[in-house]
């Protein structure tokens, strides 16, 4: 089985512009990333997906594989299943978001492993614990999942509704996913769905349709970067690490 890792990267946002170009240390972010991703065992490659020529042209330069896509893409799934379309070697694509450069290759390889073992999963992405403080904030999201570990429902509000106190809390989602290939191309066809448009989630539409999401969990919490404040947060976390 053929697993690479997608990494989009577009070079536009609105509150970090150039963010993948963004320096931690003496590295730009989207080599951080790219770094990190390679340390997974089970990942036969490594992609950056972007949409602009500088960071093309940086991964290029630091050794990494990179492909140019279409300026407008209107999400990530998108830019992801136009590799996809092209790379008919891959059979699974692991997709870890370009601002996620403390992203841990363990838990990278745990997701590839859902798909090694279950030859008939189609989609699966990861939650770790949700902390009491972060119960109303609308850019944590929850996932809950069943007995099989398969989500149910995922949202920005507090779910279940904590009538009484949690039997088991829900998880934070983490923006990590993996897809089979095929499976990738048709989700991106899909139209959007009422849920997925309510809740401005676009998981929410695999669900919708029908279909399964295997959610794995971890005891790690990452660093994104969204903002100049993440990004020092970061700088000040590798010049520790880097020590």
């Amino acid at each position: 089985m053929h697993i690479a890792c997608i990494i989009p990267a577009r070079y536009g946002s609105t509150r970090l512009p150039g963010k993948p170009l963004a320096m931690i240390g003496d590295k730009p972010m989207i080599q951080r990333v790219y770094e990190q991703v390679s340390k997974a065992t089970e990942i036969e490659q490594v992609i950056v997906a972007t949409d602009d020529q500088r960071v093309y042209d940086a991964v290029v330069a630091f050794g990494g594989q990179a492909m140019m896509t279409r300026p407008d893409h209107l999400t990530g799934t998108d830019r992801l299943a136009e590799v996809a379309a092209t790379h008919t070697e891959i059979d699974v694509i692991i997709n870890v978001q370009g601002d996620e450069p403390l992203i841990d290759a363990n838990v990278i390889d745990a997701l590839a492993r859902e798909f090694k073992e279950d030859s008939s999963l189609q989609m699966g992405t990861v939650g770790c614990p949700l902390l009491e403080e972060e119960y109303n904030e609308p850019s944590a999201v929850k996932v809950i999942v069943n007995r099989l570990g398969n989500a149910m429902y995922f949202s920005r509000s507090l779910i279940p509704y904590p009538r009484n106190a949690f039997v088991q809390p829900p998880l934070k989602h983490v923006g990590m996913y993996g897809y089979q290939r095929q499976f990738l191309l048709d989700y991106a066809k899909m139209e959007p769905t009422p849920a997925e448009l309510t809740e401005s989630l676009e998981q929410l539409r695999a669900l919708e349709n029908g279909y399964t999401i295997r959610v794995i969990t971890t005891d790690q919490r990452f660093v994104g970067v969204d903002t100049p404040e993440d990004l020092d947060r970061v700088n000040e976390i590798f010049r520790t690490l880097d020590a």
